[in-house]
């Protein structure tokens, strides 16, 4: 009886795995467009310019990160695991350019429509209701620097290994993500606040 030759399969090479960008450099005009917009608004002192930016930067911001805590977040809780990273390799450096723009733009514009509107001299007890604004976004925008910015970095920083320790990632990408969803819910208490303050 003669020996069948059985011929093993090709060996099928993985591609090489792209290097997770840390900053992604086509997204840095736009923020570039963004800050230069942000500068000359204060500079003309413009309402519209300083409203405009003020309204809709604060609102990308609170619904960016109601979406991250109460819709990314469980959606990547039951994904697996290799989704789970392909998804964390796209979303993360795209957060890193957005979450920080859009901190500071509103931010600063909303100091600068304070001051324009004469908000910064209000008798007590209705600047209280400033006071509690400063308090709440000034705990969101050290959650965003503090927390969020620190946590993304390190994510980007694991993938980029040759081995990346997916417990860590995950760790670490449920701290982004939890965090993300309480300061979501701190933005529906600024909303409180800033309709209070236009409604006087």
């Amino acid at each position: 009886m003669s020996d069948v030759i059985v011929k093993s399969p090709p060996e099928v090479v993985a591609p090489p795995r792209e290097a997770v960008p840390i900053i992604p450099v086509r997204g840095l005009p736009v923020v570039a467009a963004v800050i230069a917009g942000l500068v000359a608004a204060i500079a003309s002192n413009s309402l519209w310019a300083l409203n405009f930016l003020h309204v809709s930067c604060g609102a990308l911001w609170t619904a960016i990160d109601l979406f991250m805590g109460f819709v990314v977040g469980p959606t990547l809780a039951r994904m697996e695991v290799p989704a789970r990273i392909a998804l964390t390799r796209r979303l993360m450096p795209q957060m890193l350019l957005i979450m920080p723009t859009l901190v500071l733009v509103t931010l600063t514009t909303g100091w600068q429509l304070a001051r324009y509107l004469g908000y910064l001299v209000l008798p007590y007890p209705q600047h209280w209701w400033l006071v509690a604004s400063y308090i709440v976004v000034g705990v969101m925008a050290i959650v965003a620097y503090g927390v969020l910015e620190p946590a993304n970095i390190s994510v980007l920083l694991e993938l980029r290994k040759p081995r990346p320790n997916v417990l860590l990632i995950g760790r670490l990408m449920r701290r982004f993500i939890f965090t993300a969803g309480v300061t979501g819910v701190m933005q529906v208490a600024t909303l409180v606040i800033m309709t209070r303050i236009t409604t006087w």
